[in-house]
This record gives C-alpha cells, sequence and structure tokens, in this order.
C-alpha cells in the first residue's frame, strides 16, 4: 500500500530553477510582450497619421512614468530575445551544451541585455 503522506508529484517550490530554464521561460515570455509593443508601435504609426494632435495626445501617454516604464520593459525584452536568439545560434552550430558554458552563456545574455537597456536609455537622456 503506498503512503498517504507522500505527495503525487514534486511540486514547483521544491526544485531550483536552473538559469537555463529561466532563459527558455524568458525567451517565450519576450517574444510574446514584443508582439504586444509590435501593436503599440503600430498605433505610434497610426497616430503619427492622423495629425499633429492625434501624435501629440500618443507622445504624452508614452510621455508618462507608466509609457516609459512599458518602453524600457520592451526594449529589455528586445535585447533579452536578441541574446537569447545568438545562443540558440551558437547552439545550432553545435557548441556550448555543456552545462557550465550553457549556464555562462545564459548569464551573458542577462549582463548583455541589462547593460544595452541601460546604455540605450542613458543615451536617450
Amino acid at each position: 500500500m503506498t503512503n498517504p503522506d507522500r505527495p503525487l508529484s514534486p511540486h514547483l517550490s521544491i526544485y531550483r530553477w536552473p538559469i537555463t530554464m529561466v532563459l527558455s521561460i524568458l525567451h517565450r515570455v519576450t517574444g510574446i510582450s514584443m508582439a504586444v509593443g509590435l501593436v503599440v508601435f503600430a498605433a505610434w504609426l497610426m497616430y503619427a497619421a492622423s495629425g499633429p494632435e492625434k501624435y501629440q495626445y500618443f507622445r504624452e501617454v508614452m510621455s508618462s512614468p507608466p509609457g516609459i516604464l512599458l518602453l524600457v520593459l520592451w526594449t529589455l525584452a528586445f535585447f533579452i530575445h536578441l541574446g537569447n536568439g545568438i545562443r540558440h545560434l551558437v547552439w545550432d552550430s553545435g557548441h556550448g551544451f555543456e552545462i557550465p558554458q550553457a549556464n555562462a552563456s545564459a548569464w551573458i545574455v542577462l549582463v548583455f541585455a541589462g547593460l544595452a537597456t541601460a546604455l540605450l536609455w542613458v543615451m536617450q537622456l
């Protein structure tokens, strides 16, 4: 007979998430967020084509703190997705599959994305 106190399956909180798993999830999340950003980009084009008053309204919305936060997050998502895509291209060549190399490349992607986002936004100031 089985032990009734034993869980049927392990819960997510039992395991420590490896950085490679985090990057895999982030790659999917950033792809979806960039698709949402594409809708905002299309709205920007429509407001720009609708005249100066409507374009100014769009600029005011995107210049507000929530708008700037969204733009910064979309920039970060772009650089995470770009770095992870390059990482996958390296993997496609048959390199970097060993665990230490995979972990190091994951951290490199995160550092690259953070620095590139910060650099881009500091240049905007």
